[in-house]
């Protein structure tokens, strides 16, 4: 039993956090550990739930822990090659993910996506249709509520969609999903795993476990995807934006259309969707094959999938000043969902980015900007790298920005009526600011604060 093992969950946020519940719920006693040696006791207990037992240590670990760690439950934070975790390997512990703890205790179907981009997107509204026909739905992982703090809800008939990141995938040993789904793979996290081949493995793990009776839905137009394709065990299911497929979704025309065994259903007109950006055709897309995946009828994947709106954080519109549109994407995390935002814009926009390094070329996003991007706004960690980029292609409109309540200022400012101005970073927001939800509010805070 897993809740007899000496258990130590490291680091003390959402998923640490979450981590703890369940395995007190199920009956274990586990040790929070956090090396922040910083951090009050008081402060990390009161995120635990009142009456935990769960004994808490930061900074340093002392040795007898480390010896009588059986299994190590890592938060998505932790590097798997953090040489704590090396010892703790050596020592003959486990080593899970949160993901992986879920799996062990939830029940049900799982529906299972991953990607460089896209994930929060199309997880929402994969979960989103299959509420529409399942009565009992979880929404669950790296969109915001942590996988241990629903698993014991779970129950047989459940079915869940789960985002999980790569952090999350390093860590597989059983999880199973019945349909798992990887939206595209691009440059990311390279801080963190190092080379693009460790990331493409990762991201691959999601499909570890499954077998001719499961479903994986990957992405026809994407390199990397489509040859994982022809190597994965379970039954491949493609979407397409730029091919007409035999079997799977695609785009014809303007018409998103479902193709099961030669018989073809049009699920909607990309007109009538609420969703701005042709990556979000991919999204929904997706959303189609997995939900389809899944056992949800099309006329219910049609109906939900046009009534469908932007999520939070993601290209959405945040308010319209002086006949300025503002947009918020600070879940333009990355370089590759970045220009996907910029590409979305139909007008011309002023530009704020920056943030955290993760090590990534900037090159392929300045390029993107064409005639459209007029003003480029950069503030923290990677300003300077981004500005040289810039200058380097010919771009020269850069103003930098201390904050990023001085950016919306500076943004206003450079931006005239009939213009969009987009916050889409290309950059992490550690550094600046707790998480990129963060980073968003804040950003709609001031464009609602300044005059109309």
């Amino acid at each position: 039993m897993i809740t007899d093992k000496k258990i130590l969950v490291i680091g003390s946020g959402v998923s640490g956090v979450g981590a703890v519940e369940l395995l007190e719920q199920a009956g274990a006693s586990p040790v929070l550990y956090d090396s922040n040696g910083k951090l009050r006791e008081e402060e990390v207990r009161s995120r635990l739930p009142e009456g935990s037992r769960a004994r808490i240590i930061l900074g340093a670990l002392p040795e007898e822990v480390e010896r009588e760690t059986e299994l190590a439950v890592l938060s998505p934070g932790v590097p798997v090659d953090l040489p704590l975790v090396e010892k703790l390997r050596k020592n003959g512990a486990r080593i899970w993910g949160e993901v992986e703890l879920a799996w062990h205790f939830g029940k049900g179907r799982v529906a299972a996506i991953t990607g460089t981009n896209g994930k929060t997107t199309t997880t929402t509204l994969v979960g989103e249709i299959l509420k529409s026909w399942f009565p009992e739905v979880f929404v669950v992982g790296n969109i915001g509520t942590a996988y241990t703090r629903e698993a014991l809800h779970m129950t047989e008939k459940s079915v869940t969609a789960a985002e999980i990141s790569s952090f999350q995938l390093e860590t597989i040993e059983d999880f199973h999903p019945r349909v798992s789904a990887i939206l595209n793979i691009t440059p990311d996290h390279l801080d963190r795993h190092h080379t693009m081949d460790c990331y493409i493995r990762a991201k691959e793990n999601i499909a570890k476990n499954q077998d001719e009776t499961d479903t994986c839905v990957l992405n026809y137009d994407d390199e990397e995807t489509r040859r994982f394709g022809e190597q994965v065990k379970a039954s491949v299911l493609y979407f397409s934006r730029e091919h007409i497929l035999d079997q799977g979704v695609f785009l014809d025309g303007s018409s998103i259309v479902y193709c099961d065994d030669a018989v073809r259903t049009k699920i909607c007109d990309i007109s009538e969707l609420k969703l701005l950006g042709t990556h979000n055709y991919e999204n929904v897309m997706a959303a189609v094959a997995i939900a389809a995946a899944m056992g949800v009828p099309l006329p219910n994947i049609r109906e939900t999938v046009i009534h469908f709106t932007a999520v939070e954080h993601r290209i959405e519109f945040v308010a319209e000043k002086k006949g300025v549109a503002y947009y918020n994407d600070s879940k333009g995390t990355n370089t590759d969902a970045s220009i996907k935002a910029v590409q979305a814009m139909n007008r011309p926009t002023v530009l704020i980015g920056g943030g955290y390094d993760k090590h990534v070329s900037f090159d392929d996003w300045i390029e993107c900007f064409g005639d459209k991007v007029q003003w480029l706004v950069l503030l923290g960690q990677t300003a300077e790298q981004i500005a040289e980029t810039a200058r380097r292609h010919g771009f020269s409109n850069i103003v930098f920005a201390e904050s990023l309540e001085e950016a919306v200022k500076l943004c206003a400012e450079k931006a005239r009526p009939g213009d969009a101005v987009l916050l889409s970073p290309a950059c992490a927001s550690w550094g600046m600011f707790d998480n990129y939800e963060q980073r968003g509010r804040l950003f709609k805070k001031y464009v609602r604060e300044l005059s109309d």
